[in-house]
């Protein structure tokens, strides 16, 4: 289980945090070892194995309501100490830790950067590379910020095109998915359209996110249609700001601070 004293941090006040693991499994993908939380979590909310656990970073720290200082102090960044000065000299700007947060999470979601470090991410926690040029810091920053309000279905107008359709029944039986047609089936006859191949194998924490969310409801009501439907909205968003994120990721790793 994440520790008391950590997750204290998530509920004292507005946060949000990496999550993150050390010990992964050797022989799969590296699409299991980080993502972003902006409540308590519980250990497995990527991947439940015997093979390490998951780790929270929260973005600020909040004093101890048992601290005798407590109403004089705030809520303080928790990167590494002069890591914001030295950012502000580099890039002639000053960027907020939630900057920071959101380069970082951009960083991770390049499909280069997964395949290139794949085996040091398997042993240890990700190492960041923090790019010279403040544009391209902005640019990352702003994709991350992208993907952080996706991952946490903020404002999901965005349907994607992803319909529920069909007659009948609504109880979750058998999950099929359809290639040719787009077609993700919950039972014989209703199903959800709209669907590529590509947003249906994504993966976090090893496991095929639409696919799992159904199995683990096989045998009840399909009554969270809306929120299945913003998932895979996200899903669709993600693949294609990680496709924006590689084309930049390169010049970020080339020039380092």
């Amino acid at each position: 289980m994440p520790r008391p004293e950590v997750m204290r941090h998530m509920l004292t006040g507005e946060n949000l945090g990496l999550i993150t693991r050390r010990q992964q499994i050797p022989d799969k993908e590296c699409t299991y070892f980080f993502f972003v939380a902006n409540k308590i979590i519980s250990d497995g909310v990527i991947r439940s194995d015997n093979r390490g656990s998951e780790s929270p970073f929260p973005l600020y720290l909040y004093p101890s309501a048992e601290s005798l200082e407590m109403f004089h102090q705030s809520r303080q960044p928790n990167l590494a100490d002069g890591l914001l000065p030295q950012l502000s000299a580099a890039y002639g700007f000053n960027p907020s830790p939630e900057d920071v947060l959101a380069y970082i999470y951009a960083i991770l979601y390049s499909p280069t950067y997964r395949e290139t470090y794949a085996q040091e991410l398997r042993t240890d926690f990700p190492r960041i590379p923090f790019a010279t040029d403040g544009d391209i810091f902005r640019q990352m920053a702003d994709l991350g910020r992208q993907l952080i309000n996706l991952h946490l279905l903020r404002n999901p107008s965005n349907t994607a095109g992803v319909k529920y359709q069909g007659q009948g029944s609504d109880t979750i039986t058998k999950v099929r998915y359809d290639a040719n047609s787009g077609r993700v089936y919950i039972n014989a006859d209703k199903y959800f359209e709209g669907i590529t191949l590509e947003m249906w194998e994504y993966r976090i924490g090893g496991y095929q996110v639409l696919e799992k969310y159904l199995k683990d409801r096989k045998g009840r009501q399909m009554n969270d249609l809306v929120r299945y439907i913003h998932i895979a909205a996200a899903l669709a968003q993600t693949l294609n700001i990680q496709k924006k994120i590689d084309t930049i990721y390169q010049q970020a790793e080339s020039n380092t601070i």
